[in-house]
Formats: C-alpha cells, structure tokens, sequence
C-alpha cells in the first residue's frame, strides 16, 4: 500500500457531454506528479451506472467514445502511480429505472437514499436480488481486462431491507418480517454472502488482488466486517459531516487490529463532487499528518471534470502536502502505537441508539476529544482486545456488563489495571445494580436534570463551585468507596409550574448524595460525562476526568506542555529500533454552516515532553525528516527534550539500544 493516494471521483451523468474529450496522458501525468501523488483510484462504473471502457458486462457512457480507463492505467502506471480501481455497488442510476424492482426498500415499501423517483439522487440497490450476479460479473471483466492494483466496491454494508425479494426469502424461512431482529439478522447473511462470492470471483482471476468494500465508516466491534477487506480506507472528510474528532477515534479503533490502512479526506471545501471547492493547502497538512501521525497512511479526495481535465489547481494543494508526506515515509511506515489507555467505545458493545456525532455515538467522541486535549496515548477498543496491555480502560456512560465483558474486566483489574466508568457504565445488563466494585450501590435514575456537581478537589483552571451538569444520570450511595465530589440537586425541574429564570434552576446547595467516588476497581463518575461534553463542551466536565485520570495513571508514558488543541502520539517501529513521537497542532475554527476550516497554522515554540521508558535504553533523538539532533534529559527510566518549534506537524525520533 502507498502512502499518497488520490481517490479520483467521475460520477458524470449521461446528461452531460464530451466526456474525456480533453483527457491527456501527459497532462494527466503531469498533475500526479505535481500532487506527489503514488497511487490514484480511477473509475470503470459510476454512482450513475456507466462504465469508463469499452464494456461487455455494462454500457459504456455514451458520451464517451474511447476506453478512459485503459487509458488512465497505462498514463499512471508509466510513470510508477498504482491504479485501484472503483466500482460502484449500492448505486446504479441508470439501472434503477430500468428495475426499479432490484432496489432496496424501507418498511413503508419507499426507496432509499432518495424516496421515489422525482427527486434528484441516487437509489440503492438490494444485493438480494439479481442485481448482484450482474455485478460480480461486472467485477471479473474489471479484473480480468485490467492491470488494476486493487479493487474499490462503494456504497456497501449491512442493511435492512423489505424489498419483496427479502420478504419473500424470510417467509419462506419461517420467519416474520414484521419481526425487526429477522430482518436485521438477514440482511448480515446477505453482505457475508455478497463479499464472500467478491472475494471468491476476484481471487479465482488473481489470487493476491487487494479489495475493500466501502461504507464510509469502518464499525468498531465489527472484527468480522473488517475481516472481509484486505485492507481498510477510513473514510472520514472533516469538513463533509464527520468533524476533527471521527478520524482519531476510527484510527485509534483500526490501528491495533494489524491491518493496512488509510485515511481518506478530501480537497473538497464542503463534501464530495464539489466542484470548485478547495480547502486552504494547511488543512491537508494538517490532515495528512494526522494520518501518519495515527499510523495510516493518506488519500485524498478529488473529482475529475466530465472532460477528462485534471484540475491543476487541486495538484497544486494535494502536492503541497504530499511532498511533505514523501519526505517522512521512513518514519511512518510499519508501525504500532503505545497506548496507555483502552477507551471501550459504546459502539463497539453494541448501543446504536445513542446517536449524535456523524457515524458514531456522542459518548464515544466526547471521551476521544478529552483525551485528545488531555495527551493521553490511548486506543479505542472492542471486548475482544487484550484487555491487559493497559494500564486504565474507559468504560463510557452506557457501557452495561455482560457475564463474558465482566469476565475479562475482572481478569484485567486482577492485574492491577483501573476503570474509569461514568453514567449506566458498570451496571449489570438489567441495569439494576454494579457488576464492577466502585464502592458504591445504585439508588436509581437521578430525578433531576440538569442538576450538580461540587468536586472535593481543585479543577485546574475553575475555583470552587458547584458545576451544572446536563447529561442525565444515576443517583448512588457510597458502599466502601471514597467521595470524590458530591451531587447537589436543584431546587426543582423546569416544568410548567416550577421554572425559574432563563434556563435552569440553581442548586439547593443541599448534599444530593456522592457523584465521583473511588473504590477498588477504580473511579466511577455518576453521570453521562462524555456525552455532556460532546454536546456542551464544558470545560469543567475535561477536568474532571483528567483528575480522575491522574488518580488511575500516576506513571502514563507521556506528558507534555503542548496546548490543548495539539495532538499527541508515540508510534514504534520494532525493525529500526525506535520510537517516534508525532505531535500536530492547528486549531479548526466554525464558518458558514458549521463547516470546520482550517487555514492559519500558528508555530508553537518550546514545547516540552517527558517520556517515560522502563527497561528501554536511548541511543539517540533528532527530528525527522530533517535529521537535526534533539538535545534530551535523560533521567531514571525517561527523557525529557524541548521541542524549539513545532509548525502543523513534528516528528521527534527516539533511537533505541540494541
């Protein structure tokens, strides 16, 4: 896999003429190689239907008279620029009205991902019905007529479908359609069966090809479904709906699962297909970095114009931040990620119906953005991890315990490993008493929101208070834990009868029962502190959990000066000995619809770090890629050096003894 990828979009309608017309090979290498780009997916079907070549399976775009995709391979590939390439599964526009009855339905028999057919968009296709045996047939030609160097499937996933083909197959199984698990548990059978005969029918041509399937977000707990790629592209552009926070939090779930990967964003300002749409080239430093940072390496999105012209401006902006991806490759390639923490995401037991963040629960994001800002090195973890390669595991607000989860958590602590829990997280599966010791029995539901919380202990920026908290949660009684803070209730719910002022009452400054409480197993937070933070962003609701954090991780591998914006990893690469500590800094602002730009990159000056390193000895640090030597503290067990200037990314290299 390579790491400067260009994913070249060419959904193009029939509407539209002279398709290709001004395609040319030299043009088209020139700009590659202005971009800095290795590799580029190219497309032989569109969301539209049409294939870009000469096509025995499929129909060619009318307005296109020569084999573009042919073309496109052979200009890549002579000058050393791998070719994937895409086709699209889900969509088939042109198929669609001509069997409308191949495509997926909803409950109330409407289509999806536009309802009927007088509106623009595009209709998905059941893989429940013919339509699949057209596609694996359009596949093999693909593989067979090409020299491709991989195979991109677009708009695939586990689905629920009513079509009358599905409803049909279920009934004639015994089962009730009405009945939403048999329908769901169908729709699993038909995306196993639909990447299994993908796999089969590619490989039986050439055995080695790479193959993704694309859902546009890779779903944590679901080893199976990553299971059916060779590799993963986790698609995740900033500015299109996933945010700065959807990258890390995918990254930090895929990297420990031993899996090539990318990241994938875009050139685009807004979402793709946007033509004349470009971010500021510092957002795809700062994007590319980060996803070498996170041990991925890189796409970006682009759309080719109808014409086959490739945008010299969009190479432009990709080459400036692939020729910095270029220059620190040695560093970045066949690493694994120290990690102090495990976050065991919500979505990955299982609780879907949280909903918030774009392809993600808010409770999940909001603890990937407190530990973020508070440097902490962490992965985001299913219940099939190795629990015991941590030191703390995050168990976030709705995190209920199994008898298998409750098995492994005890197997961990019994190693001397800390929970951080908050919220229903620590509960039995009824949710009706503590599965885990915290030193504390559950009362109930907490009658009152918002309501509370007056720490025992200093925040780091706020006096003393008694802090709102909006998220709901659970009232508890101490049970041999220590009080860390307690809940204060308010005087009463805003409620028709009882409100007063603007928003929320204020607190009765009454003793509400404890709220933070420290037992054996850890430290336990009586509210969805994770949650309240992704949807409020209070600052008092990080500093809570960095304290408590702090509690439970007095000897974490890294800490640093770098401000709460900045991004902090520490990669190793086993072959060369040496670690390699990346830190980003850039600070994403809101413009127009609540799209996240960034474009000033502001330098930071000394930043500070300590690593601590048991039974490691240092040979050496220097900054790559520039190879200048980095002056370093050692110390007992650790170093410490000072970062003179960090400018968007850094990479400080930590040459290990033999």
């Amino acid at each position: 896999m390579r790491f400067r990828q260009v994913h070249l979009d060419f959904h193009t309608s029939e509407m539209i003429p002279h398709i290709g017309r001004k395609f040319s090979k030299p043009q088209f290498q020139e700009m590659l190689k202005r971009g800095h780009v290795d590799s580029i997916t190219v497309f032989a079907k569109c969301h539209h239907g049409w294939a870009y070549f000469p096509s025995e399976t499929n129909e060619i775009h009318p307005h296109l008279d020569f084999d573009l995709l042919g073309a496109q391979i052979e200009a890549a590939h002579e000058i050393g620029v791998k070719t994937p390439v895409y086709l699209s599964v889900g969509f088939d526009e042109k198929l669609a009205r001509v069997h409308p009855e191949w495509l997926m339905r909803d409950e109330n028999d409407q289509t999806n991902w536009v309802k009927g057919f007088m509106t623009p968009g595009y209709h998905q296709f059941c893989l429940n019905s013919p339509y699949l045996d057209l596609m694996i047939r359009q596949v093999e030609e693909v593989v067979r007529k090409y020299d491709a160097d991989g195979i991109f499937l677009d708009i695939v996933g586990v689905r629920t479908c009513y079509c009358h083909t599905c409803v049909a197959m279920l009934r004639g199984e015994g089962k009730d359609p009405r009945e939403k698990q048999h329908v769901v548990e169908q729709g699993e059978r038909i995306y196993a069966n639909y990447t299994q005969r993908i796999r089969e029918a590619i490989h039986a041509i050439k055995p080695e090809m790479p193959i993704f399937h694309n859902a546009g977000h890779i779903s944590q707990g679901r080893r199976d479904l990553a299971a059916m790629n060779t590799h993963l592209e986790l698609e995740s552009l900033p500015t299109g709906g996933w945010g700065y926070d959807h990258f890390p939090l995918s990254a930090r779930y895929v990297q420990p699962l031993g899996m090539d990967f990318l990241g994938m964003t875009g050139k685009f300002h807004t979402f793709w297909g946007e033509f004349g749409g470009y971010k500021h080239p510092n957002a795809l430093r700062y994007e590319t970095a980060l996803s070498l940072a996170n041990g991925a390496r890189c796409s970006i999105g682009d759309q080719l114009h109808p014409e086959g012209l490739m945008d010299p401006a969009t190479y432009e902006l990709i080459g400036k931040a692939y020729a910095e991806v270029e220059r620190k490759e040695a560093w970045c390639a066949d690493t694994t990620a120290i990690a102090d923490i495990g976050l065991l995401s919500v979505e990955s037991v299982g609780v879907d119906k949280m909903g918030g963040a774009m392809f993600t629960g808010n409770s999940d994001a909001g603890a990937v953005r407190m530990l973020l800002e508070g440097k902490f090195l962490f992965d985001v973890i299913d219940p099939d991890a190795e629990f015991n390669q941590y030191k703390v595991i995050i168990l976030p607000d709705y995190v209920l315990i199994s008898d298998r989860l409750r098995a492994k958590l005890e197997e961990f602590l019994r190693q001397g490993g800390k929970l951080l829990a908050s919220g229903k997280s620590g509960l039995d599966a009824e949710e009706r008493e503590f599965a885990i010791d915290f030193g504390v029995r559950r009362v109930g539901e907490n009658p009152f929101k918002p309501d509370y919380f007056r720490p025992k202990f200093p925040l780091h920026s706020l006096g003393e208070a008694s802090f709102v908290m909006y998220a709901a949660g659970q009232k508890i009684a101490l049970d041999g834990g220590t009080e860390l803070g307690r809940r204060e209730d308010p005087y009463f719910n805003r409620e028709v009868f009882t409100f007063s002022s603007h928003q929320h009452t204020p607190s009765s400054m009454n003793d509400g029962g404890p709220g933070m409480v420290e037992g054996a197993s850890g430290i336990y937070i009586a509210w969805n502190v994770f949650e309240d933070y992704a949807t409020k962003g209070s600052l008092f609701l990080k500093e809570i959990v960095l304290y408590a954090l702090d509690r439970l991780l007095p000897d974490k591998t890294l800490t640093t000066s770098l401000p709460a914006q900045g991004v902090v990893t520490l990669q190793e690469q086993q072959v060369e000995r040496r670690l390699v500590n990346h830190l980003l800094y850039a600070v994403p602002v809101k413009r127009g619809d609540g799209v996240e730009i960034i474009e000033d990159i502001v330098p930071l000056y000394n930043v500070d770090v300590k690593l601590r390193l048991p039974g490691r000895r240092v040979k050496g640090v220097y900054l790559a890629p520039q190879g200048t030597p980095l002056d370093y503290r050692p110390g007992t067990e650790s170093i410490e050096y000072t970062l003179p200037e960090l400018e968007c990314h850094q990479m400080v290299v930590i040459d290990l003894q033999d």
